[in-house]
């Protein structure tokens, strides 16, 4: 539930409310809580979260506006399927910055901040060869911030992690394969090297191609989940 603030304290506005519970939603939507294709239903969120459906309405007009909801006419409202195209610019404009993380990175990163990326890289091999998942997506996250860090650009790095959040929910589906995480820390030791050695052009062409390995992953992922979603509406509409 939802903690608002109590007695004594003027009541929240709904809008108030509803800006917490979109932020809940995306967080559910970032972290693979729920899954792209996945209805969100008023009723069943205004129980979950002990609140009137007044907000969660408005939470979901919220959810809508950056993208990672989508309202489909006579159905409600669902997260983010996204289309092909949609997904390929998305992680277009997610490689071109992760790439040019990785040029500066290589160029600008201390060598305690080298040092610290290559213990990440370890981490995730020992996750990698356990076979965990949650683990693994994780520390993943920590390998590629400590890369936006390493930058030592404050605007590349928060306009790289608005736009990762955006992507998160469709890149994460790749933690949902065992070799993909084999091949993804094959990669990242690409990465890791270049920077290593200040490679700064190996380091910004693999990560553009580490993230756009993903993106194939997940146009596969999300074709199955569209002809899902085709044949729900095909048996609704029976």
């Amino acid at each position: 539930m939802i903690h608002l603030q109590q007695a004594q304290q003027p009541s929240p506005e709904p809008v108030g409310i509803a800006q917490k519970l979109c932020q809940s939603l995306e967080d559910d939507i970032v972290t693979g809580v729920l899954v792209p294709g996945a209805r969100l239903e008023e009723t069943q969120l205004a129980k979950r979260f002990g609140v009137s459906r007044t907000p969660v309405r408005e939470a979901l007009q919220l959810l809508t506006a950056t993208e990672l909801a989508e309202k489909i006419p006579n159905r409600g409202v669902y997260v983010s399927l996204a289309t092909p195209e949609r997904l390929t610019a998305m992680f277009e404009s997610m490689a071109e910055l992760e790439g040019t993380c990785g040029r500066l990175a290589a160029k600008r990163m201390t060598s305690g901040e080298r040092h610290a990326l290559e213990e990440l890289h370890h981490e995730l091999a020992h996750a990698m060869r356990a076979g965990d998942s949650p683990a693994y997506e994780s520390q993943n996250r920590e390998f590629h911030n400590a890369i936006y860090v390493g930058t030592h650009n404050d605007v590349l790095v928060e306009v790289t992690q608005a736009v990762r959040r955006r992507v998160a929910p469709f890149r994460r589906v790749q933690f949902n394969s065992l070799p993909r995480l084999a091949s993804s820390h094959e990669e990242h030791q690409g990465i890791v090297d270049a920077i290593l050695r200040g490679d700064h052009k190996a380091a910004e062409e693999l990560l553009y191609a580490h993230i756009m390995s993903v993106h194939d992953v997940s146009q596969e992922y999300l074709a199955t989940l569209r002809a899902e979603s085709d044949h729900r509406a095909l048996m609704i509409a029976k």
